[in-house]
């Protein structure tokens, strides 16, 4: 069996257990339920059950729902539980796999033998982690557009994918439009939004302080801001043009719209893994521990998330990173990431560990992201190449990244504990055993990428 391509041990809200995803009615024919993004059932009803591959079933889906062609890229099948999730590959065969789930978790989860022994996986079908964005930006199909938008708000709303409060509101906004309709003066008031607030904001942000330490803290006057930011970026949410019954009915452009402001936060569309990082030292006795983390992989990169405080730790591209893992059989699984940094003004390489039992599978979803990427740059160049030459066609436009101070996009070094090292030994911690080049020979070898091995400096502490 070839290696699932996606799995992650903190399924959203929407990715829940379906104990029944399958059920036999007969010898050879049996009921497929399959999950939307939005907890919707797609029944089939197919022959040979135990032999069908995900292919087949991703083509018998599309034509129930009527997708155009674009649909068998946008959408993979996932094969998803409380404890594990994976995005099947086409040839196969979501039965068998079923078959194999406590395995499945055995291997690449930490889970207790009693809830691995009670887990059942739902068969959803849901984004694809290879498809890209600018893809995504062709799209015209309205239920294609409805799909992303629904798994998109669900990741946002279950705060697997962070967002700063500014943009939370905006995309609330967008959903307020969709279930609300148009913005009336005075209806709805901030009164009557905080009643669903969950519906529209992520779930921590609803949350509100009372009594004595609220007030020691000063947040107490705070209390409302979000529905009022949500009201006022519900009323400026623009209208298409047309009449009033065309605009009401037209919800694609706010599909996009909101799909379009993912598009800025660095993990819209990752694959997410569970896993843990050290803590830095901290008080008289150096104590620090393990906090858990979500590790975000794309086709852009890779994301360190903090998944108590809902923001990114770390975030690399392909570009900015070496990267190898250790078999369970040699030591703890571990992913080990190394990236440029300093240390108090000395340019060092850090390497970061991230203990997880899916450091396999992330090692393995890295390096086919990196084959994706530089098989798909060769085809954007002679695409772009006659426009750029002819000036014709003006360059595309780059939606910036979120950089605002404090961004929960932005990467926090300082909250990681790293080995810090440079070339032959010469360490600020020694690192053994001693190396004279990168750690690892994963990396993106092709193409201008900033990466480098730092060299030793006379000036540097010898370990």
């Amino acid at each position: 069996m070839d290696g699932p391509e996606g799995s992650t041990g903190q399924p959203g809200p929407a990715d829940r257990s379906h104990r029944s995803s399958v059920s036999s009615v007969g010898a050879r024919a049996a009921d497929v339920l399959v999950y939307l993004a939005d907890d919707s059932m797609v029944p089939l009803a197919v022959e040979n059950l135990p032999s069908l591959s995900a292919h087949e079933l991703h083509r018998a889906i599309r034509e129930v729902l009527q997708l155009p062609d674009i649909a068998l890229d946008a959408f993979a099948l996932w094969l998803v539980s409380p404890l594990l999730e994976v995005q099947l590959k086409p040839k196969h065969q979501p039965y068998k796999l079923g078959r194999q789930w406590q395995e499945l978790l055995l291997r690449f989860t930490d889970a207790p033998d009693d809830d691995v022994a009670m887990d059942e996986p739902s068969l959803q079908f849901r984004r694809n982690v290879f498809f890209p964005k600018r893809r995504e930006l062709q799209i015209h199909d309205k239920e294609v557009l409805r799909l992303l938008y629904e798994e998109a708000k669900g990741n946002v709303l279950a705060a697997r994918y962070p967002c700063d409060m500014e943009d939370c509101e905006a995309l609330g906004a967008l959903v307020c439009r969709v279930q609300l309709g148009p913005y009336q003066p005075g209806q709805p008031t901030a009164c009557s939004l905080r009643e669903k607030l969950d519906s529209f904001l992520p779930a921590h942000l609803c949350k509100r302080s009372h009594g004595l330490f609220a007030a020691f803290r000063g947040r107490g006057a705070k209390a409302g801001t979000g529905e009022q930011g949500l009201l006022n970026a519900y009323r400026r949410v623009q209208e298409v043009a047309g009449s009033d019954g065309e605009r009401e009915a037209s919800l694609s452009p706010h599909y996009r719209a909101y799909l379009l402001k993912c598009h800025e936060l660095p993990f819209y569309g990752c694959a997410f893994f569970h896993g843990e990082i050290d803590k830095p030292a901290q008080g008289f006795l150096h104590r620090g521990g393990r906090k858990p983390v979500s590790v975000a992989i794309s086709l852009d990169g890779v994301h360190v998330i903090d998944c108590r405080e809902k923001h990114v730790l770390l975030g690399l591209r392909f570009q900015e990173l070496s990267w190898d893992h250790t078999s369970p059989e040699e030591e703890e699984s571990v992913l080990w990431l190394e990236f440029d940094g300093d240390n108090e003004g000395t340019p060092v390489n850090k390497l970061l560990k991230i203990y997880s039992k899916q450091a396999e599978l992330m090692s393995s979803l890295i390096e086919y992201c990196i084959e994706l990427s530089q098989a798909a740059e060769p085809a954007a160049s002679q695409e772009a190449g006659p426009a750029s030459a002819s000036g014709s066609s003006p360059p595309p436009h780059q939606r910036p990244q979120l950089r605002r101070q404090g961004s929960v996009v932005c990467s926090r070094i300082q909250h990681l504990s790293t080995i810090d090292y440079v070339e032959e030994g010469e360490t600020i911690k020694r690192v053994k055993p001693k190396r004279t080049t990168s750690f690892f020979s994963r990396q993106l070898s092709l193409g201008q990428g900033s990466y480098t091995v730092v060299q030793a400096s006379d000036s540097l502490e010898q370990g």
